[in-house]
C-alpha cells in the first residue's frame, strides 16, 4: 500500500507554515503514534461535512508552559502501512480521498498528508460510528433524527461540482491560480492541484474553479457570480426608479476579491449616510464586521444553479443583502445562527485557503454578525426567504436604551445585578453598568437591594412609599 503513495519533498518555509497551522474546521494534526481507528473518526468528520487536510506526524510537547508543535514523522512508508491499509478499506483512494507523504528539508521522518472531500454518501469510522466538523473538533452523530438530517444534507447535489463548457486553460492558466498554489501546502502546480481537488471533470473545470481561480468568471458563468449595488434615497420598504440615486454598480472578479470589492463598496456607500440624531445630523454608522460576514455569506452560501446576482441594496435606513436560492438542507430562519450546512463545500474550504480568508471564523459568521450590531445598540439584522432566495436586512434602528432595558426586566423580576443587565444591553463595562444603574436611582426609579454587596450587588424598583 505505502508504494501506492506518493512522497512529496516540501522546503522549510514550508513545513514551518505547516508546523504554525490553526486546527479548525478544515485543518487537524494528529502524532504518528495516533491509532488508525482513533484517525478514522477525523476522517469521517471531514467527509460528512465539508472537507479538510489531515497531516499525521505533528508532534506536540510542553516547553516554559506554552505547547510547541515539530515534525515527528513515520520513519519510512512502510511503517505506515498498518495506518493505510485500515484507512483504505474504509476510505479507498478515489475522487474523495488522497494520500500522500511529505518530506521536509532537516527534518526527520514522513509526515503523512490525507485530503478529504466531503462525501456523497455517509462515511463512518471503524467502530460504523458517524462523525461531523465543527470548529477544531470531531463530533459523533447521534441518533436517529440526527442521523436523518445528515441523509438529508448529503443527499443535495451542489452545482459547484457541474461541470462548465470552456476550456480548462481559463482557470489552469490564470493568474488567481498561479499565485494560490504557490502559497498552498504542498505547493503544487495548476494542473495537479485542480485535478487532486477534484475541480475538472472531462477535461472540463467544474463551476468552483471558475468561480475561484478563473481571472474573470463572468465570462464563463454570466448573472451567476456578480453583484449589483444600488443606492436607494428613501426608507420605503422598497426602492422606486425615482427614489434610485444613480446606475446601480456591477461588481465583478474572481470570488475572493469579489468579496473583497463588494463589502468596501457597500461601506463607502453606507459612510454617505447622514440621520438625524440628538446633536443634529450624524453619520450611519454600521459595524464593518457585519457587512463582511452578511455579504460573504450571500456568495459562500448562495444557489449558483440560478442565474441572478447578488443584490445589495442601500436605503436611507437599512442595508439588504439578498442572496439567489433559499436557505439549503435543515437551515431554517429560525436556527440559521445555530446550525451549519455548507451548499458549495469545495468554494468555502477552498476560498479559507486565501491569505486572510474572508470566513476566516467557519461557522461563526452570522454570530459574530450579530454581536457587532449588539455592541452598537443596533437591533439585530432580519433573516428572510423570498419564493427564491434569502434576504438579510440591517436595519439602523436603535434598541431600546440601557435604561429602558433595566425597568422592562424589573416589571417581571424583583431584582437585577449587573451581570444580567450586561448580558441584556450588550454594554461590556461593568463600571458602565454602574452608571446606568446610577441615574435610575437618581431620577428614584430604582435603589440597591439592602444587604447584597460585593459581587452579589443588586437593585429593585424603588419602593412605592
Amino acid at each position: 500500500m505505502a508504494g501506492m503513495v506518493e512522497v512529496v519533498e516540501i522546503a522549510g518555509a514550508e513545513r514551518d507554515r505547516l508546523l504554525a497551522l490553526d486546527e479548525d474546521h478544515f485543518t487537524d494534526l494528529k502524532a504518528a503514534e495516533i491509532s488508525p481507528k482513533r484517525l478514522s473518526k477525523s476522517i469521517s468528520a471531514f467527509a460528512n461535512t465539508a472537507g479538510g487536510d489531515l497531516y499525521v506526524g505533528i508532534a506536540e510537547s510542553e516547553f516554559f508552559g506554552a505547547k510547541v508543535r515539530h515534525w515527528k514523522g513515520f520513519a519510512d512508508p512502510e511503517e505506515a502501512n498498518g495506518h493505510l491499509q485500515s484507512l483504505e478499506a474504509l476510505f479507498p483512494l478515489g475522487a474523495e480521498y488522497s494520500y500522500e507523504f511529505l518530506r521536509a528539508t532537516g527534518s526527520i521522518g514522513l509526515v503523512l498528508h490525507i485530503s478529504v472531500q466531503k462525501t456523497h454518501q455517509i462515511a463512518r469510522a471503524h467502530d460504523k460510528k458517524v462523525f461531523v466538523r465543527r470548529g477544531a473538533q470531531s463530533l459523533q452523530i447521534k441518533g436517529d433524527a440526527a442521523l436523518e438530517r445528515l441523509r438529508l444534507d448529503k443527499g443535495i447535489e451542489s452545482f459547484e461540482k457541474q461541470s462548465v463548457d470552456v476550456d480548462l486553460s481559463v482557470v489552469s492558466e490564470s493568474d488567481v491560480i498561479a499565485e494560490f498554489v504557490r502559497a498552498v501546502i504542498p505547493a503544487s502546480t495548476p494542473s495537479k492541484f485542480l485535478k487532486k481537488q477534484s475541480l475538472t471533470r472531462s477535461n472540463k473545470p467544474v463551476v468552483a474553479a471558475v468561480l475561484l481561480f478563473a481571472d474573470e468568471p463572468q465570462a464563463a458563468l454570466p448573472k451567476r457570480s456578480g453583484v449589483k449595488l444600488a443606492r436607494y434615497k428613501t426608507s420605503a420598504t422598497i426602492g422606486t426608479r425615482e427614489t434610485l440615486s444613480a446606475t446601480p454598480v456591477s461588481i465583478e472578479g474572481p470570488l475572493y476579491s469579489l468579496i473583497g470589492q463588494a463589502v468596501e463598496k457597500t461601506a463607502a456607500m453606507v459612510e454617505g449616510i447622514q440621520k438625524l440624531g440628538p446633536t443634529g445630523l450624524e453619520p450611519v454608522q454600521y459595524p464593518h464586521v457585519t457587512l463582511h460576514e452578511i455579504v460573504t455569506n450571500a456568495f459562500l452560501h448562495r444557489d449558483y444553479s440560478i442565474a441572478a446576482d447578488v443584490q445589495i441594496r442601500v436605503f436611507d435606513n437599512r442595508v439588504e443583502v439578498e442572496s439567489p436560492g433559499l436557505l439549503p438542507g435543515h437551515v431554517t430562519t429560525r436556527n440559521i445562527l445555530r446550525e451549519q450546512f455548507a451548499r458549495n463545500p469545495a468554494v468555502v474550504r477552498l476560498i479559507n485557503k486565501f491569505p486572510n480568508p474572508p470566513n476566516k471564523d467557519v461557522g461563526e459568521g452570522l454570530n459574530t454578525a450579530f454581536q457587532a450590531m449588539q455592541r452598537l445598540r443596533l437591533k439585530p439584522p432580519i433573516i428572510e426567504e423570498t419564493d427564491n432566495s434569502v434576504l438579510v436586512r440591517i436595519k439602523h434602528d436603535p434598541l431600546a436604551s440601557p435604561e429602558e432595558t433595566v425597568m422592562d426586566y424589573l416589571q417581571n423580576h424583583q431584582t437585577i445585578t449587573n451581570r444580567t443587565a450586561r448580558e441584556l444591553t450588550g454594554i461590556t463595562s461593568e463600571n458602565s453598568m454602574k452608571e446606568v444603574f446610577y441615574r435610575l436611582a437618581k431620577s428614584g426609579l430604582i435603589e440597591r437591594v439592602p444587604g447584597r454587596l460585593g459581587a452579589a450587588a443588586a437593585w429593585q424598583r424603588t419602593a412605592q412609599k
